[in-house]
């Protein structure tokens, strides 16, 4: 099976004009900012107490357990976000803060190698029994993604040898030999981190340790009925009753599921792990159930910004179609996990159907998730928002107007971090002989091509502009293939190299091919049209019958009270009136803005009737629509994507 590499973070540079205002936010602010959260030093509602955990733990501080089982999770994200940040930007103080909080995990981990400060420090005796609700593996999964992480930015070895003991410990412990526990996290994560294990180590126990967990999941006897008869009956979260199978994908055997269900992130990160272990394994019966499953959320389950998990009960997929606006969960650390998943797949079946997911959510819900000073956050992102409906009703109250600067539950802070860190590797795939380009953002990179050094610099003007241009060095007579994809949402395109037209079709998986020999400083022109576009979504979606959403390219626009006052549910869009896109630097210092003629309820002529039999009447409107991703930055106010049309 083609596995296809991506580029280690350090071998590309981003340039692009859009995103080098967020790889600095994330490299000057987020992470400093997200260090002083996870070590309290700042005074907010919802402490952090990771840090402090491992410290009492590792013996250097007196003090108990606080914050949710899985606190660990946080202070992994982070070491992993900080870690793609020093391999690109190296960082001595960066670096010696790292350094600290893992001599810190080190003396805390135990001498079997067991590592967990919720077990350690307030159920030292009750490890490996509650699998279903405690997320120990989980928290495991994301403590060794952080190993692998540092050790591949820094080439330090002590974060690296403590999660292959962990590893190795929990290889003692789970597996299908006799004595050894056949069960799996109620939180699917141990699966991909163990993949990513096994490449930085080649080692085969690790590779087959994560294949036992995929397939193991869903297997009758059903695991975790056994684990709750063993413990008595006893629940984790007093007051909640037990997690259904489908939340937790356990539904049925990985290789029988034919839809996505339950909890959106465990889900893709489920996924995830099970399309490394088939690419490893060379297992094409499991990579078309992955493929099978992501193609349900993104034809059914997906939300135009590129987010999923419609319901706020289980942050979990409901059924086919259902995607409310106003009532969305999304959580971001779907639209991450989603990412990953699709970034996987592509390398094993490359399409550009993933890299357009993969757009939809970086353009959108990722960037939508963090606030411009890098120190706000959004865990749910709604497509539709009304201020007195969060605060009234309680089906709304997951739904928040305005960006929070932690959470309780701080999954998603540090999750963003670490994939817009890592953002380069993104840009650009390949094999020996082939380069994919798979993100028109201005970078430079070195890639290893056909016993070549090939360096590309790739300058665009993409998502609001329409030109590309690559560049090429190192190439003398080299000779491989170029692929360059052309989004599902672009309908024109034109290509020249060195100034010449080439006419090339694009393949069935949406790129264009261009083989040849290479030279020195060749270049290719790409010119991408990606026009203003008024969409309408599937009919099944019963919400959105008779709306309209604005999008130009990956980009999806939204209405802001701000712009177009109250009662953003009375605004109807002219279907024949034409629309403007232009760059409005009043707004946020400068953001590319839609305008177009409409038409608003003349609400007052209405009066304070309940019910009439007469028709609405409209009056002119001017209608300003901002980026989605930029929404929430000034002020609490309602905020729309769909909008009614006429």
């Amino acid at each position: 099976m083609i596995i296809l590499k991506n580029p280690e973070i350090k071998q590309v540079e981003i340039t692009d004009l859009f995103w080098s205002k967020y790889v600095k936010l994330i490299r000057d602010v987020v992470v400093c900012y997200q260090w002083e959260v996870l070590n309290d030093f700042i005074d907010l509602p919802d402490k952090s107490h990771a840090v402090k955990n491992f410290k009492i733990a590792a013996g250097l501080e007196e003090g108990e357990f606080e914050g949710f089982v899985f606190q660990d999770s946080d202070l992994a994200k982070w070491i992993e976000g900080a870690s793609y940040i020093l391999e690109r930007f190296p960082n001595k103080d960066l670096e010696n803060k790292v350094d600290e909080i893992i001599d810190i995990i080190a003396k805390a981990q135990w001498e079997d190698g067991y590592l967990n400060t919720y077990f350690t420090l307030k159920e030292k005796g009750k490890r490996w029994t509650n699998l279903e609700e405690c997320h120990e593996l989980y928290v495991a999964g994301h403590m060794i993604e952080a190993g692998v992480a540092y050790f591949k930015a820094t080439e330090k070895r002590k974060l690296l040898d403590v999660v292959c003991k962990l590893a190795d410990h929990i290889d003692q412990i789970f597996g299908e030999e006799e004595g050894k526990l056949k069960g799996y996290d109620g939180h699917p994560e141990i699966e991909l981190a163990l993949v990513k294990l096994y490449e930085v180590t080649n080692n085969q126990r690790y590779l087959k340790l994560a294949k036992f967990f995929v397939e193991e999941r869903g297997k009758e006897p059903y695991f975790f009925d056994i684990e709750w008869e063993k413990r008595g009956k006893k629940e984790h979260w007093q007051g909640f009753k037990r997690l259904g199978r489908e939340y937790l994908q356990a539904h049925l055997p990985v290789r029988e599921q034919k839809e996505a269900v339950g909890h959106a992130v465990r889900a893709v990160y489920l996924y995830s792990g099970m399309v490394g272990v088939a690419a490893h394994t060379d297992d094409m019966e499991l990579l078309k159930v992955c493929k099978n499953l992501y193609e349900d959320i993104i034809k059914r389950k997906m939300y135009i910004i590129g987010a999923i998990g419609s319901s706020a009960y289980g942050e979990a997929f409901t059924f086919e179609y259902d995607l409310p606006n106003d009532l969305a969960y999304a959580e971001t650390c779907a639209s991450v996990g989603l990412i990953f998943l699709s970034n996987n797949l592509f390398k094993t079946s490359p399409s550009s159907l993933y890299y357009d997911t993969i757009e939809k959510a970086l353009y959108n819900t990722i960037i939508g998730a963090i606030s411009l000073d890098g120190k706000k956050y959004f865990y749910v992102n709604p497509l539709e928002v009304n201020p007195k409906e969060c605060e009234k009703r309680a089906d709304h109250h997951h739904v928040k107007p305005t960006r929070q600067p932690w959470f309780a539950c701080a999954c998603c802070p540090p999750n963003v971090i670490r994939l817009l860190a890592s953002l380069g590797k993104y840009i650009y795939s390949y094999s020996n002989d082939t380069i994919f380009v798979n993100l028109y953002i201005g970078s430079s990179a070195s890639l290893p091509i056909s016993n070549s050094n090939i360096e590309l610099e790739l300058i665009s003007s993409y998502p609001f502009g329409n030109e590309v241009k690559l560049r090429l060095k190192g190439a003398n007579n080299c000779k491989f293939k170029l692929m360059l994809r052309i989004p599902s949402w672009s309908k024109d395109y034109s290509i020249y190299l060195n100034g010449t037209p080439v006419f090339a079709k694009i393949n069935e998986n949406g790129y264009i091919a261009i083989e040849r020999e290479w030279n020195d400083a060749d270049e290719v022109k790409l010119e991408i049209i990606t026009e203003i576009k008024k969409i309408r979504s599937n009919p099944n979606v019963r919400e959105n019958i008779g709306k309209i959403a604005v999008t130009k390219g990956p980009i999806v626009f939204c209405a802001e009270e701000v712009d177009n006052g109250k009662n953003l549910n009375q605004i109807f869009i002219d279907e024949n009136a034409s629309i403007s896109l232009k760059f409005d630097k009043e707004i946020l210092d400068g953001v590319f803005v839609v305008e177009m003629n409409g038409y608003k309820i003349d609400s007052e002529k209405w009066g304070d009737e309940p019910y009439k039999e007469e028709a609405y009447k409209l009056i002119p409107h001017k209608i300003k629509l901002i980026p989605y991703y930029a929404w929430a930055n000034r002020g609490i106010g309602e905020m729309s994507v769909w909008l009614n049309t006429l």
